[in-house]
């Protein structure tokens, strides 16, 4: 598994994150690592830097992780929990500006085919583009 870029689901919503996480290994299988977090620790919306931070821990590979976002709250405390991480692992994982969803399949798809973290995170952003 570590030979494939980890992608990470960040939602405001737990069930978002978890339902998306869920389509991903469905139409992809589970060669990828996909962790996701989301929601507050009090069940309601929100996203949280630890949280952020736990979900590349689960996601990491040598080749990096791809973080997909669905709101700006959840791409600030992304790019939060990236500053956090040791150097060497930090210009290893990227933020995408991708719809969270079909980012994320498009993501794994990619990163299932041993893509680059550059690559995964392009092909992630096509999407955003149209």
């Amino acid at each position: 598994m570590s030979d494939m870029v980890g992608i990470v689901i960040v939602s405001h919503s737990k069930d978002v994150a978890k339902g998306t996480a869920d389509m991903v290994r469905q139409m992809v299988g589970n060669e990828v690592k996909v962790a996701f977090c989301g929601g507050n620790p009090d069940g309601g919306l929100g996203t949280s830097v630890a949280g952020i931070i736990e979900a590349i821990d689960a996601a990491w590979s040598a080749k990096g992780v791809a973080i997909l976002v669905d709101l700006g709250g959840a791409e600030t405390n992304s790019e939060m929990a990236v500053e956090m991480l040791e150097p060497a692992r930090r210009d290893r994982v990227v933020v995408c500006n991708a719809p969270i969803v079909e980012g994320a399949v498009m993501a794994a798809t990619e990163a299932a085919g041993g893509s680059s973290l550059d690559q995964v995170r392009a092909v992630a952003e096509e999407l955003s583009a149209g």
